[in-house]
């Protein structure tokens, strides 16, 4: 997929966006860190730091355009970094132009940014192999909020339809 991003026109200003999309458990923060170290000169995003807390999810888009529109024009892109801990906001990231942009996380493949990404890799799991891994991540206290993300993650998916348009499915 790494082979696969760089053999393909720039479309992130003078880089490349490799997008790694997914439902929760499924593996995307493994993948883009084995692809960083592949890479070298990547930067990886992780949407996690990204989204407004568990209930994120539907307002994602207004972060990614902060990222991706000026990134796509040469310039650094920044987002607000989320506080899971603290449960608020916490300082700004500025992230700047770069050879190849991996951004990971569920809805990282949005549509509303289709043009802007190189390729887009989806990973496969079903909704309880991907709780069971959530959960042994990020402890049992926080089944109720998981079950609630995935819910999201099923509307989102619904209308976004990334997993159709990924260029490579895995999983």
């Amino acid at each position: 997929m790494l082979t696969l991003a760089m053999s393909h026109p720039p479309t992130l200003g003078a880089g490349r966006l490799l997008a790694i999309d997914g439902p929760s458990g499924s593996g995307k923060s493994t993948l883009a860190a084995a692809i960083a170290e592949l890479a070298q000169t990547s930067t990886v995003v992780h949407l996690d730091d990204m989204y407004a807390g568990w209930s994120g999810l539907p307002r994602l888009a207004e972060s990614l355009a902060g990222l991706l529109l000026p990134l796509a024009a040469g310039h650094p892109g920044q987002f607000r970094r989320y506080d899971w801990r603290a449960d608020d906001w916490a300082e700004d990231v500025f992230v700047a132009p770069t050879s190849l942009l991996v951004l990971e996380g569920v809805g990282s493949g949005s549509r509303r940014f289709a043009e802007l990404i190189t390729t887009l890799v989806w990973l496969d799991v079903s909704p309880e192999v991907g709780l069971a891994r959530a959960i042994d991540r990020d402890g049992a206290a926080y089944e109720e909020q998981l079950r609630a993300w995935q819910r999201d993650e099923a509307m989102h998916y619904a209308v976004d339809a990334a997993r159709e348009r990924a260029d490579i499915v895995l999983g």
